[in-house]
């Protein structure tokens, strides 16, 4: 029989066993530090983690590598709720990307995907344009990146945010189209629905209102029938999964969810009763503050056209306004940054906006266990707990403390631990093992 390495010779080869001691590990759930626990990791699972102080781990194998955390914070791997893989850097302006070739793209992505890695967040859900094979290839070892959840394509209406053609363009236009794909009507909507999960999608993403980066919709704009909303929900129950909506106001975000959407991206136009309305159906929310920040700072000139640098001023300015309105009602928040092109430099800093209005255990939350829970895996992701996923980073601060430190990885971010391996280190005394070293000749 054929090695599995000689057909896949980018296979990486088993996890290492660690054992961490004398960590300060940070409890997402609580909010809490507990001190001088011991965590072991093996086959990408965390094995055990001591329970109380005075419980100590006896070594049970030579093959375990030992490192001493005193003084060190390990803490669950990051989630990024929203985010565009397909939107790659190298262009200045949307147009730009929108026309760059999906070899370029596809060319450009590894590099995304290594970044946000590197930054904390070993998971990370796509909300239009990432393809089961950037998710294989990931799962794979082929390249490295987070865990990755994926749309495929975002549904949307003719005319609708996923509409990328301009109001002077008057071809048909029908399928997928850059980030979304356009379909109208029952029928449209259910095929669109069920191609997406046929071609790998984890949910669906769909376009129930206006948006900045589009050129023909208003942002006050309600888009799809509710029968065409509910279509698309009922396809993806039967394939048990979810539907979120990107949505701005209290009326588009009310018809998606009136309608089977489970899910609610950005909502920055939101009032107090609309948030009550989510929280009393467990409808999640994923704000994404910092990609309007971005768009309109001086480091990005002339990226957004004119009509939409107006509507990036009207979400811009109602942004921590809503965020304070959906806490307040008790809405579960997940973190989402939804950054495009060359804009993915600024992912971490959504941390110090959300702080501006969200307690710092409430942020951490947003970025861990909310986001575990809305991907159906609150059971192994989001936590430092046995039997979870080893996505672990080890930190020098104490992020309950002050929650910015993730805006500055190059200071604060020891390790980057994913599947139970070292993807990145800045540590002397934990070298990365995502990739076999070299032997060396001389």
């Amino acid at each position: 029989m054929t090695s599995e390495r000689l057909i896949k010779p980018w296979k990486p080869g088993p996890q290492r066993t660690y054992v961490f001691k004398n960590a300060r590990l940070v409890d997402t759930v609580n909010g809490t530090i507990l001190p001088n626990r011991t965590v072991k990791i093996s086959g990408g699972i965390i094995q055990s983690v001591s329970i109380t102080e005075d419980e100590y781990y006896i070594i049970q194998s030579s093959n375990e590598t030992t490192i001493d955390l005193k003084g060190k914070y390990l803490c669950p791997g990051l989630f990024d709720n929203h985010v565009h893989l397909w939107a790659v850097p190298g262009e200045g302006t949307l147009g730009g990307m929108y026309q760059l070739d999906n070899e370029v793209v596809m060319s450009r992505q590894p590099f995304v995907c290594q970044q946000m890695l590197r930054r904390g967040f070993t998971s990370v859900r796509d909300c239009g344009g990432a393809t089961l094979a950037l998710k294989q290839a990931i799962e794979d070892g082929v390249i490295q990146g987070p865990r990755l959840f994926i749309a495929g394509h975002a549904l949307s209406q003719t005319g609708g945010h996923g509409d990328s053609r301009g109001p002077h363009n008057h071809s048909e236009c029908c399928g997928p189209v850059a980030l979304g794909w356009v379909c109208d009507g029952v029928p449209a909507c259910i095929k669109a629905a069920r191609e997406e999960l046929r071609t790998g999608a984890d949910f669906i993403k769909i376009m129930s209102g206006g948006g900045v980066a589009s050129p023909t919709d208003k942002l006050e704009n309600v888009q799809f029938t509710g029968e065409e909303v509910r279509a698309i929900t009922e396809v993806a129950r039967n394939a048990n999964t979810y539907v979120t909506a990107h949505a701005y106001t209290p009326r588009s975000i009310r018809h998606a969810v009136d309608n089977g959407v489970s899910g609610i991206e950005h909502g920055n136009f939101i009032d107090a009763e609309t948030a009550r309305y989510m929280a009393e159906r467990d409808v999640f929310l994923t704000p994404t503050l910092i990609t309007y920040s971005a768009m309109a700072s001086p480091e990005f000139p002339g990226f957004l056209p004119i009509e939409s640098e107006t509507k990036n001023e009207q979400v811009l300015k109602l942004g921590l306004r809503s965020l304070q309105i959906a806490s307040d009602a008790g809405v579960t928040i997940c973190f989402g940054t939804d950054l495009l092109g060359p804009m993915g430099v600024v992912q971490t800093k959504e941390f110090a906006l959300r702080a501006q209005v969200l307690s710092k255990k409430a942020v951490l939350q947003s970025a861990t266990i909310n986001p575990a829970r809305r991907a159906g895996l609150s059971d192994f992701l989001g936590q430092v707990k046995e039997g979870f996923a080893a996505d672990l980073l080890i930190l020098n601060e104490n992020p309950l403390h002050d929650i910015s430190i993730f805006d500055k990885p190059e200071t604060h971010m020891l390790a980057v631990i994913k599947d139970g391996r070292i993807f990145h280190s800045r540590w002397s005394k934990l070298p990365q093992d995502a990739l076999p070293e070299e032997p060396k000749i001389e």
